[in-house]
């Protein structure tokens, strides 16, 4: 098992990533430096293995798939994930190292947004779409987490080992994120410096097609992990239009004892019988996310007595 163990996923990072994988190993000497190829077409293996990276493969595509290989096949004390574009600055390097190993972090954030991204960053969209990320999942699942969608972490062996991961693409962060607030997980947060791409190096995230499945991946897990608060909504919601138009008909009835409009009674029943089998479902499915929540507790202890049974044959 690794004390420190650097994780870079990389796709077409010839330009920069022989400069991080350098910079990785002036910061923290110990460590050991994964870079993940995805089927990269141009020479990022070759310089990243002249600048002493180990090397891996993942051939399915999305960075969302390299993560899962890298959790998957690499044991350490405490990753450190970081982009291969070098816009992430290595002097905060040990200080969200220090989180994981000495202050007992599961997960720790790189904060780029309280710092230079709104500066440094090229695309508004972008700067849009990280704010409006970031207010929605704190208001939604009521945490403090300053950067949702930053690449910069550093993991806790435990996070990384029942971090189950689902993505395949650039939500993986967000999945990340709301994985360690469902389960209490200790997320701390550090101001980190951010630069823009050096010029010639492209961007792979599309801001509109990957930005929608961020916002699609966070309601999904809304619903599944706060299922009576999402469920409650949509109740609220049916029962509201049922109202709205049940209060004409009602009316009608009581100034001329008719009915005229049997369609929209109709329309006002079915409607609210689905607002109550919503309210159910999610009344049913909060007891089985909660039953998960305290299966996890006993996943957690498993996989912390498999750290130290790791760390003893390590000694």
């Amino acid at each position: 098992m690794d004390k420190i163990a650097v994780l870079i996923p990389c796709y077409n990072e010839e330009q920069t990533i022989a400069k991080v994988v350098k910079d990785v190993k002036e910061a923290l000497p110990e460590a050991v430096v994964y870079v993940y190829d995805n089927n990269s077409k141009d020479r990022t293996v070759e310089l990243a293995r002249e600048a002493g990276a180990v090397i891996g493969y993942e051939y399915k595509q999305g960075k969302g798939n390299v993560i899962r290989r890298m959790f998957r096949e690499i044991d350490a004390q405490c990753y450190l994930m970081i982009d291969g574009d070098d816009t992430y600055p290595l002097d905060c390097a040990r200080e969200l190292v220090d989180k994981v190993l000495c202050h007992n972090a599961d997960m720790v954030v790189g904060d780029r947004l309280s710092s230079t991204y709104f500066t440094e960053n090229k695309r508004p969209f972008h700067n849009f779409g990280n704010s409006l990320m970031r207010f929605g999942i704190n208001s939604l699942f009521h945490s403090d987490i300053k950067d949702i969608m930053t690449g910069y972490r550093a993991f806790s062996y435990e996070f990384v080992k029942t971090f189950p991961v689902f993505s395949k693409g650039f939500e993986i962060e967000t999945e990340m994120t709301i994985h360690a607030v469902n389960y209490s997980m200790q997320v701390e947060n550090v101001v980190v410096e951010y630069r823009d791409r050096p010029e010639g190096s492209v961007s792979k995230l599309n801001t509109f097609r990957d930005g929608m499945r961020v916002i699609r991946k966070m309601l999904q897990l809304y619903k599944n992990y706060r299922p009576l608060r999402f469920f409650g909504l949509l109740c609220l919601l049916l029962m509201l239009v049922a109202l709205i138009l049940f209060v004409p008909v009602m009316g009608d009835y009581l100034q001329t004892g008719l009915v005229p409009r049997y369609p929209t009674l109709i329309v006002c029943g079915f409607m609210a019988i689905a607002g109550l089998q919503s309210f159910f479902s999610g009344m049913i499915l909060e007891v089985m996310a909660a039953k998960d929540r305290r299966d996890f507790e006993y996943r957690l202890n498993k996989i912390n007595a498999q750290k130290k049974e790791l760390l003893n044959r390590k000694d």
